[in-house]
């Protein structure tokens, strides 16, 4: 598993701890999303539980437990059917959800947003729920099969409920030698106080400009469009990577045609609105528009700048509506309402 520099240098440092047997028991791999936080906690887990590395290596990819932590699969199941799938799934905001995985490693164990069998057709549950966390903690009282270490990665931890959290609070407190529980979160504010305070944060942070672009070229992709894909994301290289990979800079350059023409014209505006919110799209679309809402509040005199400051919140607000039952054409109806109004004023 090959990491970006950014990753390679929070891997190296909780790797040399691991080494030095003075890794804490509980670390937070806190940052945005998609910098890689599950890949460096994947590998730091493979690390620890090889059976043959030696003191300063890597896992050795050939031993009974590499072999077992390789064989693993992240199964999700499709909602409308309930048919098992290896295809990752995505909330309604376009967050990577990490379903309740299956191990074939009997010292480790993944723990995410879980199906709820009980209905039919099953879905996916929007919580870590306290079953989970006692099913973990009655494993991690066990003897380690393999006699090394026992690992727990919890992601996406902040979508743990308040039961749950107080079960893992309880855990936390009554640490076991050779036992780590690895909480992975985009959101670690969203993580209750007495949590992160029994972690030990790794904190991931956007890497320089330079360093980003490099990367981004290593990934096969061209300097111009490399740049141009780094700008739009503000710097983060794995969005810039992935929109680039998947055509979604098209899609940015369709929700900037859009609200420039609705300035002018309103005639499509119910038409626009139901386009919006057909597809996967929706929150990625809204989250495009609110960041041309920024950009044009650099170009704006005062007055607006205030307008477009309270649309970029509501374009903002409109896309968290998209986890709720609303009717989500009518809610980005009424945005687009308003920033045609607010460029008539």
């Amino acid at each position: 598993m090959n990491l970006a520099p950014w990753q390679q240098r929070i891997y190296q440092q909780a790797a040399d701890a691991l080494d030095q047997a003075r890794l804490p028991h509980a670390l937070l791999f806190a940052g945005p999303a998609r910098l890689g936080k599950r890949q460096v906690a994947e590998k730091l887990a493979r690390r620890a539980l090889c059976l043959e590395r030696g003191m300063g290596e890597e896992a050795c990819g050939q031993c009974r437990s590499c072999q077992l932590f390789d064989s693993r699969r992240q199964w999700t199941r499709s909602n409308d059917k309930g048919e098992l799938s290896e295809m990752p799934e995505t909330r309604p905001d376009g967050e990577l959800v990490h379903p309740f995985g299956y191990s074939a490693h009997p010292d480790v164990q993944f723990i995410g947003q879980s199906w709820n069998e009980k209905v039919s057709p099953p879905k996916m549950r929007g919580e870590i729920v306290i079953e989970q966390i006692r099913q973990m903690s009655e494993k991690l009282a066990l003897t380690s099969q393999y006699g090394v270490h026992q690992v727990a990665l919890l992601d996406p931890a902040d979508a743990i409920n308040h039961a749950a959290a107080n079960a893992l609070l309880k855990t936390l407190e009554e640490p076991q030698p050779g036992r780590f529980i690895w909480l992975i979160s985009a959101h670690p504010a969203r993580l209750p106080a007495t949590i992160r305070s029994r972690t030990q944060k790794l904190e991931f942070r956007l890497p320089a400009q330079a360093e980003a672009l490099q990367w981004l070229i290593a990934q096969g992709h061209s300097q111009s469009d490399a740049e141009n894909a780094l700008a739009i994301a503000r710097g983060h290289p794995g969005l810039a990577d992935q929109w680039l990979g998947n055509g979604v800079l098209a899609l940015r350059t369709e929700v900037a045609e859009a609200l420039q023409n609705l300035r002018r014209d309103v005639s499509a505006i119910s038409t626009l609105a139901q386009q919006w919110v057909a597809d996967e799209n929706a929150a990625q679309r809204l989250s495009f528009a609110a960041d041309i809402a920024l950009q044009a509040a650099s170009k704006a005199d005062a007055e607006r700048i205030k307008k477009l400051a309270h649309w970029f919140d509501e374009a903002n607000q409109c896309r968290n509506l998209l986890r709720t039952p609303i009717r989500a054409d009518l809610a980005v109806l009424a945005l687009l309402q308003n920033w045609h109004a607010l460029w008539r004023s």
